[in-house]
Protein backbone atom coordinates (compact mmCIF):
# COMPACT_ATOMS: atom_id res chain seq x y z
CA UNK A 1 0.00 0.00 0.00
CA UNK A 2 1.35 3.55 -1.02
CA UNK A 3 2.21 5.84 1.65
CA UNK A 4 -0.27 8.40 0.14
CA UNK A 5 -3.35 5.69 0.35
CA UNK A 6 -3.07 4.87 4.11
CA UNK A 7 -6.16 5.48 6.21
CA UNK A 8 -5.58 7.80 8.65
CA UNK A 9 -6.90 9.22 11.88
CA UNK A 10 -6.82 12.69 13.52
CA UNK A 11 -8.25 13.33 17.12
CA UNK A 12 -8.94 16.92 17.48
CA UNK A 13 -9.22 17.70 21.24
CA UNK A 14 -11.54 20.80 21.99
CA UNK A 15 -12.46 22.51 25.08
CA UNK A 16 -15.16 25.00 25.12
CA UNK A 17 -16.64 27.56 27.40
CA UNK A 18 -18.92 26.23 29.92
CA UNK A 19 -21.69 28.72 28.26
CA UNK A 20 -20.95 27.55 24.78
CA UNK A 21 -21.44 23.64 25.17
CA UNK A 22 -24.53 23.51 23.78
CA UNK A 23 -23.84 25.18 20.74
CA UNK A 24 -20.69 23.35 20.14
CA UNK A 25 -22.72 20.53 20.29
CA UNK A 26 -25.11 21.66 17.62
CA UNK A 27 -22.70 23.14 15.28
CA UNK A 28 -20.53 20.15 15.62
CA UNK A 29 -22.97 17.50 15.22
CA UNK A 30 -23.63 19.35 12.39
CA UNK A 31 -20.39 19.45 10.56
CA UNK A 32 -20.07 15.70 11.60
CA UNK A 33 -23.40 14.32 9.72
CA UNK A 34 -21.97 16.46 6.53
CA UNK A 35 -19.09 14.97 7.48
CA UNK A 36 -19.88 11.95 6.90
CA UNK A 37 -20.83 12.58 3.50
CA UNK A 38 -17.72 13.03 1.96
CA UNK A 39 -16.53 10.15 0.01
CA UNK A 40 -12.93 10.29 1.99
CA UNK A 41 -14.47 10.06 5.05
CA UNK A 42 -14.54 6.46 7.17
CA UNK A 43 -15.62 7.81 10.65
CA UNK A 44 -16.26 10.95 12.12
CA UNK A 45 -17.85 11.49 15.72
CA UNK A 46 -18.00 13.76 18.76
CA UNK A 47 -17.10 12.50 22.32
CA UNK A 48 -17.82 14.34 25.10
CA UNK A 49 -15.56 13.40 28.33
CA UNK A 50 -17.04 11.73 30.96
CA UNK A 51 -15.71 14.11 33.62
CA UNK A 52 -15.87 16.93 32.30
CA UNK A 53 -18.61 18.17 30.04
CA UNK A 54 -16.61 20.77 28.57
CA UNK A 55 -13.97 19.12 26.46
CA UNK A 56 -14.96 16.72 24.12
CA UNK A 57 -12.84 14.72 21.10
CA UNK A 58 -13.45 14.49 17.84
CA UNK A 59 -12.19 11.45 16.12
CA UNK A 60 -11.93 11.51 11.99
CA UNK A 61 -10.95 8.74 10.20
CA UNK A 62 -10.03 9.31 6.56
CA UNK A 63 -10.04 6.67 3.45
CA UNK A 64 -6.28 8.52 2.64
CA UNK A 65 -3.90 10.72 2.55
CA UNK A 66 -5.71 13.77 0.75
CA UNK A 67 -9.40 13.45 2.30
CA UNK A 68 -8.31 15.60 5.57
CA UNK A 69 -7.45 18.42 3.25
CA UNK A 70 -10.18 18.08 1.02
CA UNK A 71 -12.33 17.99 4.04
CA UNK A 72 -11.22 21.42 5.22
CA UNK A 73 -12.22 22.98 1.90
CA UNK A 74 -15.93 21.93 2.09
CA UNK A 75 -18.72 24.43 2.85
CA UNK A 76 -20.12 22.75 5.87
CA UNK A 77 -16.13 22.71 7.64
CA UNK A 78 -15.61 26.28 6.85
CA UNK A 79 -19.02 27.46 8.36
CA UNK A 80 -18.24 25.02 11.48
CA UNK A 81 -14.89 26.42 12.10
CA UNK A 82 -15.94 30.06 11.61
CA UNK A 83 -19.13 29.24 14.28
CA UNK A 84 -16.69 27.24 16.88
CA UNK A 85 -14.57 29.67 16.64
CA UNK A 86 -14.67 31.92 19.92
CA UNK A 87 -16.65 28.99 21.73
CA UNK A 88 -13.01 27.11 22.44
CA UNK A 89 -11.39 27.55 26.25
CA UNK A 90 -8.03 27.08 24.63
CA UNK A 91 -7.33 26.67 21.16
CA UNK A 92 -8.23 22.79 19.65
CA UNK A 93 -5.47 20.25 19.39
CA UNK A 94 -5.31 17.92 16.64
CA UNK A 95 -2.94 14.68 16.51
CA UNK A 96 -2.40 12.88 13.72
CA UNK A 97 -2.16 8.77 13.48
CA UNK A 98 -1.80 6.37 10.58
CA UNK A 99 -3.74 3.34 10.83
CA UNK A 100 -1.41 0.39 10.66
CA UNK A 101 -3.95 -2.78 12.37
CA UNK A 102 -7.60 -2.37 12.11
CA UNK A 103 -10.92 -4.56 13.17
CA UNK A 104 -10.95 -5.34 9.13
CA UNK A 105 -9.11 -7.44 6.49
CA UNK A 106 -9.40 -4.83 4.00
CA UNK A 107 -6.14 -2.43 5.71
CA UNK A 108 -3.66 -4.35 4.13
CA UNK A 109 -2.01 -3.97 7.27
CA UNK A 110 -0.73 -5.62 10.17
Amino acid sequence: MAQNDRRLVMLVYVTVKPECREAFIAATAENARNSRLEPGVARFELLERGDDPNRFLLVEEYHHERAPAEHKETAHYLKWRETVADMMAVPREGVRYTVLSAGDENTGQL
